[in-house]
């Protein structure tokens, strides 16, 4: 029989009470709900074992609706989450939780104008007083003047100074579910954000600039880090146990394309021999026709080096609302697999990234590794004298002024 005839659909009527393990895999049968039981399976099969660095790519707004203490947060403890990659915008939203305010589960229908005019703001059917961000970004500016954080650092120490001073906050209101920030700084998961100044937090950040903050957050330390942390994810300790890298992406946009150009930073740019990422997990309503990062398919990804192409059979890509396929991987997860020890990979970093720069000095040292010839740049001031560009219309004569006059 064809290996395609791999999985005899056999229904049976739903039972009045059911886990989720069998939920998943006795009636996600076909389509996007049996992508979803295919990506369940490989995270509990493969996925979640010794040796396998699993980094987690976050973008759509999944922290106001609350995932990032009950689910992100689980994820983390319990060791199957190892670094992440956030659009700022969640960790922004992340912080409201762990300052102990207020958002409500409202209607997707309500009269925007109504609620500009009565100070409350809107995430789709999400609501929250306009007081949520004035409390937060206060919050922010005043930690931001600290003196850890006067000075340069990369977005995984920025936002681990912020998961610590969340944490005692946390401590002091009562909150008894920490947030994402605050339970990353715990466990010592590294958090990075692709575009730091495209959200209140950077937004704050400039903010503070203007009147002679000292902090300064260098990207270069964040692609170094991140690669680095690729990088030493191929050893694991243990001669026995295979190193792997698995790129866990919920949403696209720039934190899916900054988690997968850490291997074309790595062969491509530093020159170190490097295979792509072994697993490619990715949940989105991006549509790949457009040509969209968001969208871009593992295939697609191989061509690039950022996958595998040997480790193919281990991508799955289910179109769906991350919001509700997030959460049913997590139950399945946590059912079927024994907590991690947590790898703590912050604390490793200049480790990693030391490893890292000694490995692409000594191949940029070897006199047999190929270099592409650098294009050559005619200097600005020897470049001959250009003529006067004439304007012209379509057809080719030129258009004159008024006076007839070119």
């Amino acid at each position: 029989m064809s290996k395609l005839l791999s999985h005899k659909i056999t229904p049976s009527p739903m039972p009045a009470e059911i886990s989720v393990v069998d939920l998943i895999d006795g009636y996600f049968t076909a389509y996007n709900s049996a992508r979803l039981r295919e990506i369940c399976q490989l995270l509990t099969r493969e996925v979640m074992k010794e040796g396998v660095t699993v980094a987690l790519s976050l973008s759509g707004a999944m922290t106001p609706a609350g995932f990032g203490v009950s689910v992100l947060a689980p994820l983390m403890r319990h060791g199957f989450v190892d670094w992440i990659i956030s659009t700022g915008a969640n960790l922004y939203h992340d912080i409201h939780y762990g300052l102990g305010l207020d958002l409500f589960a409202s209607s997707p229908f309500l009269d925007d104008v109504k609620l500009r005019q009565e100070g409350r703001i809107r995430i789709y059917d999400i609501v929250f007083d306009y007081d949520v961000l004035l409390e937060t970004d206060a919050f922010i500016r005043e930690i931001l003047w600290a003196e850890p954080f006067q000075r340069r650092m990369s977005t995984a120490e920025f936002h681990y100074l912020l998961g610590k001073y969340l944490h005692e906050i946390e401590k002091q209101v009562g909150v008894k579910n920490s947030c994402l920030l605050a339970t990353a700084y715990e466990c010592g998961v590294p958090i990075y954000t692709s575009s730091p100044g495209d959200s209140s937090i950077g937004m704050n950040v400039a903010a503070i600039a203007l009147e002679g903050s000292k902090l300064m957050i260098d990207p270069s330390l964040d692609v170094n880090e991140t690669a680095a942390i690729a990088y030493a994810a191929r050893d694991t300790g243990n001669p026995d146990v295979e190193g792997k890298s698995a790129a866990l992406i919920i949403g696209g946009g720039s934190p899916k394309n900054f988690l997968l150009q850490t291997q074309p930073q790595i062969h491509e740019v530093l020159g170190l021999e490097e295979r792509g990422h072994d697993y490619f997990i990715q949940v989105t309503d991006a549509r790949p026709d457009t040509g969209g990062l968001s969208g871009a398919t593992p295939n697609e990804a191989v061509s690039w080096g950022k996958v595998d192409p040997e480790e193919l059979p281990n991508t799955v890509v289910c179109y769906t609302d991350s919001t509700i396929a997030l959460p049913i991987m997590t139950a399945y997860v946590v059912n079927q697999c024994a907590s991690r020890p947590l790898k703590r990979l912050y604390d490793r970093r200049d480790e990693m990234v030391a490893m890292l720069q000694r490995d692409y000095l000594a191949a940029k040292a070897d006199p047999e590794r190929f270099v592409a010839s650098p294009i050559a740049v005619t200097k600005l001031e020897e470049a001959p004298a250009r003529k006067p560009v004439v304007a012209t219309y379509p057809c080719g004569t030129p258009i004159r002024n008024g006076n007839g006059h070119r």
